[in-house]
């Protein structure tokens, strides 16, 4: 592992190795970081509600702990909403990663969960389903993965 520079990662055969080089020193660490082999990546959209835009930001800048519990409990990491606005219509965007055995139970586990519902009942009037969605009392609609790359 010489001549690394600072911030370095290597990844290999499902392992991160995070290696650190310090200039005055020859001193090197490296950790080894396993990384989940059943990873399914999920990507939704739906619409938001233009004068509902600054509430939405306001809940989401201070999410319960609770619903974050529940959602790691359900096995779902990396989760992300993304806003954008296209032809004056406003988007959102979710990305996430999902690790468990069962999504379906899991997302029946977080359906299930009183805090989790109470957060729904706030941000669901914000938003506006896609049609798709729509038909079937859904929020969100999923998104087909076209490419992905570690």
């Amino acid at each position: 592992m010489k001549n690394l520079k600072k911030g370095f990662l290597i990844i290999s055969a499902g392992l991160l190795l995070l290696t650190s080089c310090n200039q005055s020193s020859k001193t090197e660490t490296a950790t080894a970081v396993e990384t989940p082999k059943n990873v399914k990546r999920f990507g939704s959209v739906t619409g938001l509600k233009p004068d509902q835009i600054a509430y939405y930001k306001k809940l989401h800048a201070a999410v319960w702990p609770g619903v974050q519990r529940k959602i790691t409990e359900c096995n779902i990491h990396n989760y992300s909403i993304y806003l954008k606005e296209i032809d004056h219509k406003f988007y959102l965007f979710s990305y996430f990663e999902y690790t468990g055995k069962d999504f379906e139970a899991d997302m029946k586990k977080m359906a299930s969960d009183t805090t989790t519902q109470r957060w729904w009942k706030e941000t669901a009037p914000t938003q506006l389903p896609l049609p798709d969605a729509a038909a079937k009392n859904e929020t969100w609609s999923s998104m087909e993965e076209v490419f992905h790359q570690n």
